[in-house]
């Protein structure tokens, strides 16, 4: 279902559940390129792009957000038309574009007016809006690799290896949906993309500089798990090498005491059997051999 808001001589159309009947009235009515309808039918994200046609341009933007469990990064998608003297928002996902669209009903409806003079003003809060919300997230996974940072030194490994793998993730889905807008916004801010309204290009300037640097948090935020990743390996690695040390040394003390009461335990004549010493001396003579490796060890500095 279509609902519209007036602003002034512009129009704000949002479908937030969109049906076949709304696609085909979007042809119909407005002649949108059929390969449109297809995205906006899609199940599967789009890539971030803008279509230029004669009279409309078509636009999917993506934002972050997090999933219920407040771990994974998912990505949701805006789609818009744009047209000269309306824009039209679709999708059930878009809840950012969702909420202003009916704080808009709400100020219609108290009859107060509104400051958007042109539809390339109010794609610009659009998009602000979406980008005010994707920061916080942002930030977010720079806290969370904080905090990988300070688990890093500690015993629980399990733990320190979900926060690298999982924030890991998170960032190479925000540069799936960070880097591609770049591109967007650049040609918007060089005028490739001219818009209805003139005077737009410090408006797009602001919006590419806001994304600009998100993608420089996020590159960093990506060299930094990256270096958390390389010395957590390298600190399991001499964890892994100091127990193997331990047992080798342990190994070799144990060895000749245990080539000894191997020896001795045959059911065989061995020397001093009959002795009634034999215990005593053969027991002194293991503490022995093991005192002295233990201090030639420790003399190699091997322990």
């Amino acid at each position: 279902m279509i609902e519209t808001v007036k602003l002034g001589t512009l129009r704000w159309n949002h479908i937030n559940h969109p049906v076949e009947a709304d696609f085909d009235y979007l042809q119909s009515k407005y002649h949108v390129h059929l390969l449109d309808i297809e995205d906006c039918k899609s199940k599967i994200n789009q890539r971030p792009k803008v279509d230029s046609y004669d009279d409309y341009y078509f636009l999917i933007l993506h934002f972050p957000i997090f999933d219920k469990l407040g771990i994974f990064l998912r990505t949701k998608e805006v789609k818009i038309f744009w047209w000269e003297e309306q824009i039209i928002t679709i999708g059930s996902s878009n809840w950012i574009v969702g909420k202003m669209f009916q704080e808009a009903q709400d100020q219609e409806n108290r009859g107060e007016k509104f400051e958007v003079g042109t539809t390339d003003a109010l794609l610009y809060l659009i998009i602000e809006a979406v980008m005010k919300e994707s920061y916080p997230v942002v930030r977010r996974i720079g806290d969370d690799v904080d905090r990988a940072n300070r688990e890093l030194f500690e015993k629980k490994a399990e733990k320190v290896i979900e926060r690298i793998s999982i924030t890991r993730k998170n960032i190479i889905i925000l540069n799936t949906i960070i880097k591609p807008q770049l591109r967007i916004f650049l040609k918007f801010e060089k005028g490739d993309i001219e818009g209805f309204a003139e005077n737009m290009e410090d408006y797009w300037g602001n919006i590419l500089d806001n994304y600009q640097k998100m993608w420089d948090m996020i590159e960093d935020y990506q060299e930094l798990i990256e270096g958390l990743s390389r010395t957590f390996d390298s600190l399991m690695a001499n964890r892994t090498n100091e127990v193997m040390r331990i047992l080798t040394l342990i190994s070799s003390i144990i060895l000749p005491l245990t080539f000894i009461t191997g020896i001795y335990g045959m059911n065989i004549n061995l020397p001093m059997q009959h002795m009634g010493l034999a215990f005593s001396i053969i027991f002194g003579t293991m503490i022995t051999i093991a005192i002295v490796m233990v201090l030639y060890f420790k003399k190699k500095r091997w322990m």
